[in-house]
């Protein structure tokens, strides 16, 4: 899953991206809400991590202006304002948490994963296709009565083709969703080898990744 970090703390956006990193997210990470604007216009995420105060355009700033657009994005605040009322400015302007700094790391991940299991627009909590079910807030995956040991990455892949299924995504959404540097993954054959394990690893299932030549894959029930 993919995770976007908005701190200006370089120091500790980099702590933050690392440690995400550690536990299996895909994570981008910038300075300013106007870099993350951008890179939301581009980027699906599964939540965001904003500081409150930062140049240019303030984390509150941002999450309003999200709120404006109709994003139902997950997005956890960090500030170093513990006030009562600067709680309820966060969460009235749209912010879903708040977590004052300094923080426990093991605190930020649990929030995170709390903010991910609350159903999304029209998704279900849990997602599935033929006999596979995948529950994305706790990353666990059955297949039929059995559950298969999946890397980060299959993980992140299996969910993307999951969520856009019976649809076909291409390749660069793929390499976009799942990789830091998705050109990386493009000007190699990464994706196809992950392709073929993940295929390997749901083998005996009622559940096929297709591939659609040309275009990109899919993943289909049987």
């Amino acid at each position: 899953m993919r995770v976007l970090v908005a701190e200006d703390d370089s120091a500790l956006r980099d702590v933050l991206a690392r440690g995400l990193r550690d536990h299996g997210y895909v994570v981008d990470a910038v300075a300013h809400g106007e870099d993350a604007l951008r890179y939301l216009r581009v980027n699906e995420y599964a939540v965001a991590v904003v500081d409150w105060r930062m140049p240019v355009l303030s984390g509150l700033d941002l999450i309003e202006e999200l709120r404006r657009r109709g994003s139902r994005l997950p997005v956890l605040m960090l500030t170093a304002r513990d006030a009562p009322a600067d709680r309820v400015a966060g969460l009235d302007r749209g912010a879903d948490d708040y977590l004052v700094k300094p923080f426990d790391f093991d605190e930020l991940l649990a929030r995170l994963r709390a903010l991910m299991r609350r159903p999304a627009d029209l998704s279900p909590p849990r997602l599935s296709v033929g006999d596979l079910v995948l529950d994305p807030s706790t990353r666990e995956v059955t297949v039929g009565d059995r559950q298969p040991t999946l890397t980060p990455i299959e993980l992140s892949i299996l969910e993307l083709l999951l969520r856009r299924s019976p649809g076909v995504v291409g390749r660069r959404a793929i390499a976009l969703h799942v990789w830091d540097d998705e050109a990386d993954a493009l000007g190699s054959n990464t994706i196809d080898v992950h392709m073929a394990r993940l295929r390997a690893k749901l083998a005996g299932g009622r559940v096929r990744v297709q591939t659609v030549r040309g275009v990109g894959y899919r993943i289909t029930g049987e």
